[in-house]
């Protein structure tokens, strides 16, 4: 399974790490797109993977922090109102073959909605952030983000697009997620 690209896992500024993390989410939509059979199927189960944690974190620990900003409960909003819309589009995408003709038109428009959705939280949102918090804060964001997606579901979970609920619900679906990615892994495997 591939991960983010080195500069995510290595770099100390949460902003490079969520900004690269947004490259290797476009990347495995492009992947996705282009690809057939297992490899569709494959890179599309990193991809739903990768959301999944990446969009955790963001409203566990950066959602709660830009809050803090000036205007910033306007721009948590609006991106929440996006995370639910793509997890609801993403739950339906995980519920059809990859090979169903409406896959890749379904995806195509999620790929679209995600992608803004990634150049809003960059410019109002994480732009806001760099300027409001040291590098000293933007570390320890960056390694309270790393400790959530350590531990964060791993298919999405619409409904639960804030920090309260993710703590309450994302312990026992992370455990049932990594279950059901296992049990996957082992029939498909077998």
């Amino acid at each position: 399974m591939q991960t983010t690209p080195n500069d995510a896992r290595t770099t100390e500024d949460v902003i490079d790490l969520l900004r690269a993390q947004h490259g290797r989410i476009r990347d495995l939509f492009d992947l996705v797109m282009r690809s057939e059979g297992e490899e569709r199927k494959d890179a599309f189960h990193e991809l739903v993977r990768l959301l999944a944690i990446h969009e955790t974190a963001e409203e566990e620990i950066i959602h709660p922090a830009a809050r803090r900003i000036p205007g910033g409960d306007g721009i948590v909003d609006d991106r929440l109102a996006e995370e639910r819309e793509a997890k609801e589009t993403l739950s339906d995408l995980e519920n059809m073959d990859v090979d169903d003709p409406r896959f890749l038109k379904t995806l195509d428009a999620l790929r679209i909605d995600v992608l803004t959705h990634a150049r809003a939280e960059e410019r109002y949102e994480f732009d806001r952030l760099k300027d409001e918090f040291s590098p000293a804060q933007l570390k320890g964001f960056a390694a309270a983000v790393r400790s959530a997606q350590a531990t964060a579901p791993t298919h999405p979970h619409p409904g639960t697009e804030s920090a309260t609920k993710n703590m309450l619900v994302g312990p026992m679906a992370a455990v049932a997620d990594r279950v059901r990615d296992m049990i996957r892994d082992a029939r498909d495997k077998g």
